[in-house]
């Protein structure tokens, strides 16, 4: 995942921050070859994520995390 607009270097300085910013982009762009959201992550801080995500990808997700 590249972004071009968001200095990466000055938002790892902020760890919870970073971790929902990184979430929602994954989750909203996709993901690079290789890499993977840990389920204990994306639970843990599904409360901020998830009103940033599109409607449909939402229930989507939440349909994969909790059944």
């Amino acid at each position: 995942m590249k972004n071009w607009s968001v200095n990466e270097n000055y938002l790892k300085k902020f760890p919870r921050r970073y971790k929902i910013w990184k979430l929602e982009q994954q989750l909203n762009y996709g993901l690079d070859e290789g890499e993977k959201i840990k389920t204990k992550d994306l639970i843990k801080y599904w409360p901020s994520v998830s009103p940033r995500l599109d409607p449909s990808r939402r229930e989507f997700i939440k349909f994969l995390l909790w059944g």
